[in-house]
This record gives structure tokens, sequence and C-alpha cells, in this order.
């Protein structure tokens, strides 16, 4: 029997719609779907939700439990990944209020910025045990990584371990039409195409039958930018760098030097920025979870449709040998894009079949793009060499080329930030010297 691993399987919902689409994938009828969670009652609770959907949809797939990690992924072909380590408390209280203490404001803090910092280094060390625990049992597995700060997480697997991975997100796939969407114009018959880093990747061509229509969407922006809406950080950047950004604005307003500023505090009015969104969302998600568990993991007649997520089109391609196309998170080995550092983690489009991920070459971004991009791979980088190394000299520098954190703190207060974030995540982090 072949066997597909989720680790972070007590994230029911997610773990619904990611194995849900696979239960619906005719190639991968009676595998295994080993889960595992370090959260026992989240994890049967997705094992009874994944049975009613397994008997409604008629699959023949297996789900297994596992409490030992390195048993789950005994012999697997696919390893799906969706952790958050440190969850909302403790992590990411701390990686908002403190910040706060300093001035520094955040929307989710889950990509860069000084609360993406402190994400990957709590969760790259765990990433590396997950590899270890692959090279011994299944070292040939394909590790499906959707677990956030993405390009940091992706890379550092990349670069410091021998597993095939892959960074999956959903930004990409619903980009261009959410776009269309939101100016009133049609999504039918339109062509894209998407490349930079993840959550910063940019629409560099969107066309219907040979049409070019970034000049009726410019158009369309720029009025729309006249009211209120929940797009306005990336409209603004289209406008002032010529291209649409894949990620949210509530993400995007953290990822530069722009938009939440203590100085211009009209900013935050000016482009609808929604301050501590992520912690919000948490909330109401715990609050959400308590009303819906009854209704999601006891319904007896739960069913699913297949959503637009990567994996199991990734899985299935793999499996059937079958071409498709997606927008993969890749080591921008060789120079894939040309002017951005070979030793980042891209967003680009990539071919899967029966050999696996091929990136494709997309070659220069307009200039412009790709200095804003390396603005967020610097910290990217210097991220991942924090967590390798063990070293705070290099966690400061992070921090200190963070175009949000540089463009609000002084250095002093910057390294005692990260000093102050260090002391407050105790255990959840390493120790550095």
């Amino acid at each position: 029997m072949s066997k597909l691993t989720f680790l972070g399987a007590g994230s029911s919902i997610f773990a619904k719609n990611v194995l849900g689409d696979c239960m619906r994938v005719e190639a991968l009828q009676d595998f295994e779907f080993a889960l595992f969670d370090i959260d026992h009652e989240r994890l049967k609770d997705s094992e009874q939700m994944l049975n009613n959907i397994k008997k409604n949809l008629g699959s023949t797939v297996n789900i297994v439990t596992y409490t030992n990690r390195k048993d789950a992924l005994r012999d697997t072909k696919y390893v799906i990944n969706a952790i958050q380590v440190g969850g909302y408390e403790p992590s990411t209280v701390i990686d908002f209020e403190i910040p706060k203490k300093y001035g520094l404001r955040q929307t989710i803090a889950d990509t860069v910025g000084i609360g993406g910092i402190f994400r990957s280094l709590r969760t790259i060390p765990v990433m590396m045990d997950f590899a270890k625990d692959m090279e011994e049992v299944c070292p040939d597995a394909w590790f499906l990584n959707y677990t956030n700060p993405m390009a940091a997480l992706t890379g550092a697997m990349l670069r410091y371990t021998g597993i095939k991975t892959v960074g999956l997100c959903h930004s990409v796939q619903g980009c261009a039409k959410g776009l269309l969407k939101s100016l009133d114009m049609p999504t039918d018959n339109i062509q894209w195409k998407i490349a930079g880093i993840n959550h910063v990747a940019w629409l560099l061509e969107v066309n219907r039958n040979g049409e070019d229509l970034y000049p009726e969407i410019k158009r369309r922006a720029i009025e729309k930018q006249k009211e209120k809406h929940n797009n306005m950080v990336r409209f603004e950047l289209m406008l002032r760098f010529g291209y649409y950004v894949t990620e949210s604005s509530e993400h995007n307003a953290e990822y530069h030097p722009y938009f939440i500023k203590n100085r211009y505090p009209e900013l935050i009015e000016r482009f609808n920025i929604p301050l501590d969104e992520y912690p919000r969302r948490c909330i109401s998600q715990i609050e959400d979870w308590k009303k819906m568990r009854e209704d999601l993991v006891n319904d007896e007649n739960l069913t699913h449709e297949r959503t637009s997520e990567y994996g199991s089109y990734i899985i299935e391609a793999m499996e059937t040998n079958i071409p498709i196309k997606i927008g993969g998170n890749v080591l921008n080995t060789g120079g894939l894009i040309s002017n951005l550092p070979g030793n980042a983690c891209v967003e680009i489009p990539c071919i899967v079949d029966a050999s696996g991920v091929t990136p494709t070459y997309v070659g220069d971004l307009p200039e412009q793009l790709a200095a804003l991009n390396r603005t967020n791979i610097n910290t990217q980088l210097l991220t991942i060499q924090a967590a390798m190394t063990g070293k705070r000299e290099h966690i400061y520098q992070a921090a200190m080329l963070d175009p949000h954190t540089s463009a609000e703190l002084s250095i002093d207060d910057i390294v005692s930030l990260c000093d102050e974030l260090i002391e407050a995540h105790g255990d959840w982090l390493p120790t550095y010297k």
C-alpha cells in the first residue's frame, strides 16, 4: 500500500481540504493516509471527520493516526506539512505584543517582519528534525510544504537537507481572477504568468485572446482607489511599480516600508490597513472551531468537493505522469529568476509529472520588482543563517534589513527588541549564542 503522511493533521479544516481533495483522486485510492499531530485530541477529531468524508465519497483510502512521527513517516511517498510551532498562545501573542512596546505594529506577521523572523526561528529546527527522520525512513519522499514563512522554511529545507521539497501557497492560482473580479472585469479565457517570491510574486502578464488587460486594469484601479476597499495596498503597489502582487493587502502592508508608519498614522486609514489582523483571526477561528466542531467532526453526512489547493493535483500528476503546471516555491538554482540571488527561494511556474517538480526559467523580472523582492530576500537569507548557525548577530542583522522594521526603529531598539523576543519565547527557541 502506498502512503501519504500529513504532519499537523490536527488542523482539521486544512486537512479536510487537502486530504478531502486527495480522496477524490482515482490514482490515490487504496493509499494509506497517515495522520500525525502533537495534539492528540485534535488528531482524533481529524480522523473522525476524514472517515466520515471517506464513507460518503466511497473512497478506499485507509486513514491511520500515529502518535510517533517516525512511524507516520516510515516508507511514505508524500509528506504534507501544515504545522504551526508555538501556536497562537504563547508565540503569536508574543510576536505581536512585544514589538508594540517599541512602536512596531504588524498585520499578519508570518512571512517577514519581526514576527516572520521569529516564526522562522521557531520552525526551522523542527523542519530539520522532520528532514532527519525522513532521510532515515523515507529518503525518496516528496515534502509538500504549506507552512509559513514559506520562503525561509522551504529555502532551509532545500539548502540544508537532501529532501525533495516544494513550497505551496494558494495566493498564485486565484490571483488573476481575483483581480479581475474586484474590478468587475470578465474572467473567462484569460492567460497569466506569475513569478517572484512567496507572497510578493508578480502578475507579469494577464491577457485575454492575446490582448493585454493591464491598461484597462490600471484605468479601473485608479477609479477604485477613490473609495475604501480591502485591496488598497496592492492597487497602490501596482500603480506605483507597474504590476499586481499575489498576496493580500494586509500582508503586503508589512512587507514594504511605505504603509505602516508611526510618523504618518493617517496612512492606516487611507489604505484601510487592519493592524493586529492575525491575532483577531486566531481568536475568531478558535471560537468558530468550538461552534463548528460538532458539525464538522461529528457530521456523518459530511462530504467534500475538490478545491484549488495544489497538493492533490501534484500527487496525482506524479502518480499518473499526466503533467500539470503549478506555481511552486523552489530554490533559484542556476538563476531561474536571473536578477535574484541563486540561494533565494523563488515562486515560479513549475511543471509536475512522474519525474517530480521541474521549475521553468523566468529570466529577469522588471528591475523595480526584483529590487522589491531583494529587500525581503535579504531578511529571509539572514534568518536562515541565524537558524542554522545559532548566532544572535544574524537575528539582529535579519531584523535590521527588514524593510518595515528598519524604517521604524533604530539599530539599538532593534537589538533590544530581538533580545526581548528571544527571552520571551524561551524554550520555543533554541539557544542563541
